[in-house]
C-alpha cells in the first residue's frame, strides 16, 4: 500500500435532489476504504456549464487523504456515481444525478484514457475553484499557480454559496 495522499473530489448534482445527492455522495466518500474526508466545503448553488435549459447545480469539494492509487479511487467514486443512478452519455454538459471528479491527486499531474489530473477544467470553473478555496486557500496546483489566485481572479457566474441547514 502506499503512502497517503490528498485528494481533491469535485462533487455536483443537477437532478433528483442534488442537495441530498451531493451529501449522500459525501457519506459515501467518506466509507471508501484506506481513506478519510480532511474537509468539505460549503455548497454552492451554479449555473449549468452547457444548455441553460436545465436545473442549476449543487456543487461541493472534498479533501481526502487516501491509500488508494489515483485509478482505484476513480473506481471507488465511479461506484458511488453508478449506485446514484449515473447514466454516461454523449452530451457532456447534460443535467447529471451525480458527478464526482477527481481535481487533484496530491502534486501529481497525470494523463490516460481514464484520467486527467489536475482535472483539464478546473481552473476555469468558478464552482470548483471557490469551494476548493473555502477548504484548501493555500493550495497550490502541481504548476504552482496559487488556488487563492485562481479563485479570487474568476468570475463568480453568479454562484450562490448556500447556508448550512439546521
Amino acid at each position: 500500500m502506499q503512502n497517503k495522499v490528498t485528494a481533491y473530489i469535485g462533487l455536483g448534482s443537477n437532478l433528483s435532489g442534488p442537495r441530498m445527492q451531493v451529501s449522500k455522495a459525501a457519506n459515501e466518500i467518506a466509507s471508501i476504504s484506506a481513506s478519510r474526508v480532511v474537509a468539505f466545503s460549503p455548497l454552492y448553488l451554479s449555473k449549468p456549464m452547457g444548455p441553460q435549459d436545465q436545473d442549476d447545480y449543487i456543487n461541493a469539494v472534498i479533501a481526502l487523504e487516501t491509500r488508494l492509487s489515483a485509478l482505484q479511487l476513480l473506481d471507488a467514486l465511479q461506484a458511488i456515481e453508478n449506485t446514484a443512478g449515473r447514466v454516461r452519455k454523449d452530451n457532456r454538459w447534460g443535467a447529471r444525478i451525480l458527478d464526482c471528479d477527481i481535481l487533484l491527486y496530491g502534486n501529481e499531474t497525470i494523463e490516460n484514457e481514464r484520467l486527467t489530473v489536475p482535472h483539464y477544467g478546473m481552473k476555469v470553473r468558478e464552482f470548483v475553484l471557490l469551494p476548493l478555496a473555502d477548504i484548501a486557500s493555500d493550495l497550490l496546483l502541481p504548476d504552482g499557480t496559487p488556488v487563492s489566485l485562481l479563485a479570487n481572479e474568476i468570475d463568480n457566474n453568479g454562484i450562490v454559496k448556500l447556508p448550512l441547514l439546521k
